[in-house]
Formats: structure tokens, C-alpha cells, sequence
């Protein structure tokens, strides 16, 4: 390409002054109607020239081909139904357009992100035009659904950009909304949940305006209700237990709709108590006594009822029956109405004296029965006559007095069940450091036991010779533990450097309320970013490995090792966001992965709505892949880009300058010496006249 280039011999602002100053003479001899002022002029201009030294530039250029850039869909909404064989001909067959027209291609394929981003198709425009030149860019493409979930990156570009969609246009599909969902809740208290069943679509007009939907609560069997579709519906939800509570939601799958996987959610609610009703009935005063009311009344949490008797019937000691009480204790209200209102009922060294009715014995027995608990510490009186073991309770304790009592120090021992077993796994921790160099970690002794022969139930501790002395036990659909003496108070008195009794106590009324974390035989899940973690918890020795189904319905076996007596884990790596089920024999667990409908599946029917903004400002276009792949055209710049069955790619006319050749016009010297001639002459007019 040829040009005129100026290469001024002085700086352009020292060139214009000159010719500033030279006009101005000019124009003063004209004034002054000089007769060779025209000579002068001629002379001037002649030196500009020789000062500019213009030039002629001759460039060598190679053209450049124009650049598209197509952002291919494989995210996981683009996958479903037979979008990815739809993507796949679309892209063959715009490859073809675009090769034949002699423009470079650069394709890139959008897989799943990290976490729950989506469809994050801007980054990838912006990212791919950041590594071209702009101005070889003749346009872009994207072979999509039209989900779009970072459209605040939508890059710059001055080319059209066109969409191209899949799916078909009778498609339509049927997903579950929770609206909204409490983090937590208080037991035995109803909370509400808002769901929605919405339709998106081409819906088919025999699907009807109802949905089926189940419910189901830590995998448990599920309940099933009908309810209408595209309204918000307020459920009722009333936990059952403490901790991690997980609702799973399933709706009823459709033959015609594109995807389940936005048919089921699945919300963790933790169950807390509000407070823990215990009811203590302690029998003749003694040094523990004290120590069970002390810890229960130091937790906020615990409303107490303390039972006592402290003088028995049988008493002689002339004191007048008007001054021995105030107010008669309501013993009938406690042990017969409003026994079902206690979480914990805890026998503190009790026997019966013929205070308590064989009736209310029945009742408690009936309460235990029925779901509720019993923890019975055992004095010297459990070995008597007059034991509670002679009452209706014997259907419920675990173990059987021998009436033999251990008047002896001994130091209680974790049992190899009880090792395994969540209420006492790893109370060694807890031991204090020893008093003196010759002591031995551990923590103190105590000075009785009762001996019991355990004929139910799982004994986790024991004391002297090897004896039964902490025995828990599952009754129907209650729970007992019957600790076999009455010194653990001796613990918290920190005797012989104490031990962890509030620790086992709050372990014991933990599992009695069936807190899922103490549950000895529990399997459970946890995700962190993409790792699952299994935990099997078993009082046996061995178990065997798990199965997982994962979202898309696939699944695999997890093996399973021991990583402490009682606990087995295992992890593996979830592929894809969403619901996966673990199972081992009759326990199943659920875990979500990310939400259980991943932002992918929150709209799945195909729409370039998304898309519009940027196809407006590039006059762009939107095609079906199901109408047909558009065929190719080219249009200038500022043109219409799209149109019915065509896009518009525009063509940059890009070139690349591989030679410059620079020719000087003019000689300054001869230039110079033409000046001088001029001015020479302009002197000589001027002095003939």
C-alpha cells in the first residue's frame, strides 16, 4: 500500500512556528503590497517542504483470516434428553460453514464448574476473546440450552454474536421449590415448610393439576400426599428427634417431563431441645444425693422434679404430722398423669416402702414402654427385699441382683463392648493427669458396687471381678441403664483425682433421648466440597462395605475400614451435584452433594431470554436447532447479522505488514538552494523597483 509520510528535519512544533512566522511575513508584505512578496511566499513554502521532508511509504501486507470463537454447552441441563447429540451435529455442521468460508475456528467445550456456579458461558466468551486480537474477530457463537448463570460478565465485543439452542419445542418439565426451610427446630414443637410444584414448558394437556409427593425423614419409610401444582403449600413438620434431621421430598416422575433430577429436595433441620424434663427420685439420704441434684440443676436446659423422701413412715419420733409437711407432695399428678411429660426418670438409690403403689410402678414400666427413660443408680437397697427389682420395673432392668454387695475400692473399667460403644468410647480422655510422679493415669476409685447378673442389654462397664457395672438396654421403644453403684458422686468430689461423670452423664441422657450422634448402631454421611465421608458406627467387630447410588442413578461399592473400635469409614469422590442414597443392609442415609436440585435443573426448558441483551447490542440472533442449523452469510460491519434460516459472521479484513519501503520526494539541499534562488530573486524585483 502506497502513502505520503512527513518526517520533519526539526520537531512539529518548531516546523509550525516556522510557518506561523512565514504567513505572517507573507501577509505583511501583502499589506504593504510588497512587489516580489509572491517570490518570498514561493521561497517560504519551498523551505517548509525541505523542513517537512515528505516521503513515499510502500507497505508489504499479508492478509490475516477472521477468527470465530464458538462456546460449546456440556454442561450438565445440556446433557439431558438427546441435547448432547443435537450439540454434537450442530457443531459439525457449523465447523463445515466456517472452514468453508476461510475463517479460523476456536471452539470451546463448557464442562460442569467447581460447586454449584452452572452454566457459566460469559467467562468463557470473555476468556477465549481475551487470548485473540480483537480486530481479527468476525463473530461469535454458542451452542447452548440458554441457561446462563454469570451473565454480569458479558464480555465486549464489537462482532455479532448468535445463540444456538437445543431441545425441542414440545418439551416441558415438572420440578419441586422449597421456598423456604428452618435451619433448626425445637422438639415436640411444629414448624412450617413452604414447597411448590411449578410446570415450565409445553405441558401436555393430560398431565394433570395435581402432583404426588413423599416425604421421608432420615431415609425412613416415606408418606405420600397429593397436591395441586403451581402454588405455594404451607407443610407441617414436627422433628423426631435431636440433631441432624434430613427431609428428603420426592415428586412423582412424569414419562414425558425432561429430567428428575429437580424433582426431589432434601433439607437438614437440627432438632434441639428446648428443655430437658428430668424427674429424680431419690430414696434414703445419702453423700450422692446431693451431687445428682447439684449437676442437674447446674444445666439451664434441665427442668427438675426432685422426688425425696426423707422421712420414712415408719419413723417413730413423736413429731406431730401438721409440722412434718407444708404441702402434699402430688404423687399421683407425677407418676400416673403427667409421668409422660418427663424426658429422664433417674431412681437414686430408691426402695420401696410402701410410698409408691405397685400402680405406679406399672405406669413407669408402661412409660419406658412407650418411649421413654429410666436410669437407675443402684445403692445397697437394690440388693434388699425391698429392691425396685421387685416390682413391675424387673420387666424393664437389664440385670438381676445377686445380693451380694462389694464393699471394696475399685477403678471402673471400659469394657471391650463398651469401648465400641458411643456412651463410653474414649471416656479415657477424660482421666486427670496423676498427682505425684509414682500415680497412674486414670481416674479414681470407688468403694461399692452392687453385684448384678446381666441377662439383657449390652454392659459397657465393669468394676470388681470383672462384674456388670454400667448395663444399658433398649426396651420396645424405650431405653434403660442401670448403673450397679452408688459412688460415682465420688468422681465429681474429685476423689483420687475424680473422673468424668458429668461427661458420662451427658452422654447417658443423650443416647436415652436417641440423639443420632450416640446411636450405637448409626450410619451417616457428611460432604466437604466434593469428598463424602461414610460412618458406620456397630458394636460388632467386622461390617462390610456400602452402596451408593448416586444422582444419575449409577452405583458403586464403598469399602469401609475400622478407624477406631465401633467406627468405620470410608469416602469417596461425588462426580455431579445432587442426592446420593447410602445403604448397607436395612440402614440407608441421604447426603446431598450441593443442593439436591443443582442450579443446573432449576430451569431446563430451553430460551435464548438469557441470551437477549447481548445478541441485541450485537445484532445477533437466536436459531433452533430443531427448525435447522442457519447457514452462514457475510455482512458488513454495522449490518444486520441474523435473519430467517442465516447468521452473520463480519468479515475484520485483518492484515499482517511483513515490508515498509520509504522513498524521499524531495532533496533538501536542492529544495534549500531553490529557496535561496527564490529569495535572491524576490531581493533583485524589490531593488529594481
Amino acid at each position: 500500500m502506497d502513502g505520503v509520510i512527513f518526517s520533519p528535519l526539526i520537531d512539529w512544533p518548531y516546523l509550525y512556528a516556522a510557518m506561523g512566522l512565514m504567513a505572517l511575513i507573507t501577509v505583511l508584505m501583502i499589506w504593504r503590497r510588497g512587489p516580489g512578496w509572491w517570490l518570498r511566499a514561493l521561497a517560504s513554502i519551498t523551505l517548509l517542504v525541505a523542513l517537512a521532508n515528505p516521503a513515499l511509504q510502500d507497505e508489504e501486507r499479508d492478509p490475516l483470516s477472521d477468527i470465530v470463537v464458538m462456546v460449546v454447552d456440556e454442561t450438565a441441563s445440556n446433557r439431558i434428553s438427546n441435547r448432547t447429540d443435537q450439540t454434537e451435529a450442530a457443531v459439525e455442521q457449523l465447523t463445515g460453514e466456517i472452514e468453508a468460508a476461510g475463517m479460523e475456528l476456536r471452539t470451546v467445550r463448557l464442562p460442569d464448574g467447581q460447586g454449584d456456579a452452572g452454566s457459566e458461558l460469559m467467562t468463557a466468551l470473555r476468556d477465549a476473546l481475551a487470548e485473540e486480537p480483537a480486530g481479527r474477530i468476525a463473530g461469535a457463537l454458542f451452542v447452548t440450552d440458554g441457561q446462563l448463570h454469570d451473565p454480569l460478565r458479558m464480555p465486549e465485543i464489537e462482532a455479532p454474536v448468535h445463540t444456538v439452542l437445543t431441545g425441542e419445542p414440545e418439551d416441558w418439565d415438572r420440578r419441586l421449590i422449597i421456598e423456604n426451610a428452618p435451619a433448626f427446630a425445637i422438639l415436640g414443637e411444629e414448624v412450617t415448610m413452604t414447597l411448590k410444584v411449578e410446570d415450565q414448558g409445553a405441558v401436555p394437556a393430560d398431565i394433570p393439576a395435581e402432583a404426588n409427593i413423599s416425604i421421608a425423614i432420615d431415609g425412613g419409610e416415606p408418606q405420600s400426599y397429593r397436591i395441586p401444582v403451581g402454588r405455594d403449600i404451607d407443610v407441617p413438620v414436627t422433628l423426631p428427634h435431636g440433631g441432624r434431621n434430613v427431609l428428603q421430598f420426592a415428586l412423582e416422575v412424569q414419562e414425558t417431563e425432561l429430567t428428575d433430577r429437580n424433582n426431589a429436595a432434601v433439607i437438614q433441620i437440627n432438632g434441639v431441645r428446648d428443655r430437658l424434663r428430668v424427674l429424680l427420685v431419690s430414696g434414703e439420704p445419702h453423700a450422692g444425693e446431693r451431687t445428682w441434684r447439684n449437676l442437674l440443676k447446674s444445666d439451664s436446659a434441665v427442668d427438675l422434679v426432685h422426688f425425696t423422701i426423707l422421712r420414712p413412715p415408719d419413723k417413730q419420733d413423736g413429731v406431730p404430722v401438721s409440722e412434718l409437711s407444708l404441702i402434699a407432695f402430688p404423687t399421683r399428678e407425677l407418676f400416673l398423669e403427667k409421668v409422660d411429660e418427663f424426658d429422664l426418670i433417674i431412681f437414686d438409690r430408691y426402695q420401696r416402702r410402701g410410698i409408691l403403689p405397685g400402680l405406679y410402678f406399672d405406669s413407669i414400666s408402661q412409660y419406658v414402654r412407650a418411649g421413654g427413660a429410666v436410669l437407675i443408680a443402684a445403692g445397697p437397697d437394690f440388693a434388699t427385699a425391698a429392691s425396685i427389682y421387685h416390682s413391675s420395673l424387673a420387666d424393664i432392668i437389664p440385670a438381676e441382683p445377686t445380693a451380694r454387695v462389694f464393699e471394696e475400692p475399685f477403678k471402673p473399667m471400659i469394657s471391650e463392648l463398651g469401648a465400641r460403644h458411643p456412651v463410653t468410647e474414649g471416656l479415657e480422655a477424660f482421666a486427670p493427669e496423676p498427682t505425684s510422679e509414682e500415680g497412674v493415669p486414670g481416674w479414681g476409685r470407688w468403694m461399692r458396687q452392687i453385684d448384678v447378673d446381666a441377662f439383657a442389654g449390652q454392659t459397657v462397664m465393669s468394676g470388681i471381678e470383672d462384674r456388670p457395672l454400667l448395663t444399658l438396654d433398649r426396651v420396645e421403644e424405650g431405653r434403660v441403664a442401670l448403673l450397679a453403684s452408688d459412688h460415682a458422686w465420688l468422681w465429681h468430689r474429685g476423689y483420687e483425682g475424680g473422673g468424668p461423670q458429668l461427661e458420662l452423664l451427658r452422654r447417658l441422657a443423650h443416647w436415652m433421648m436417641k440423639e443420632p450422634e450416640l446411636e450405637e448402631e448409626a450410619l451417616t454421611a457428611q460432604a466437604e466440597g466434593q469428598t463424602i465421608t461414610i460412618t458406620r458406627r456397630t458394636l460388632e467387630t467386622e461390617t462390610g462395605s456400602v452402596e451408593v447410588t448416586a444422582p444419575d442413578g449409577s452405583t458403586r461399592e464403598v469399602m469401609l475400614s475400622e478407624v477406631s473400635p465401633g467406627r468405620f469409614v470410608g469416602t469417596f469422590e461425588g462426580e455431579e451435584q445432587g442426592l446420593y442414597r447410602v445403604a448397607q443392609e436395612d440402614r440407608l442415609t441421604v447426603i446431598g452433594l450441593g443442593p439436591a436440585a443443582p442450579v443446573e435443573f432449576i430451569e431446563t426448558v430451553a430460551s435464548p431470554d438469557k441470551f437477549e441483551p447481548l445478541l441485541t447490542a450485537t445484532r445477533g440472533g437466536s436459531f433452533a436447532i430443531s427448525d435447522g442449523v442457519p447457514d452462514l452469510r457475510l455482512v458488513r460491519e454495522g449490518r444486520n447479522a441474523a435473519g430467517r434460516g442465516w447468521f452473520g459472521l463480519t468479515p475484520r479484513n485483518a492484515y499482517l505488514t511483513t515490508n515498509v519501503t520509504v522513498t524521499s520526494l524531495v532533496s533538501p539541499w536542492l529544495f534549500l538552494m531553490l529557496a535561496a534562488l527564490l529569495t535572491i530573486g524576490a531581493w533583485l524585483r524589490e531593488g529594481r523597483r
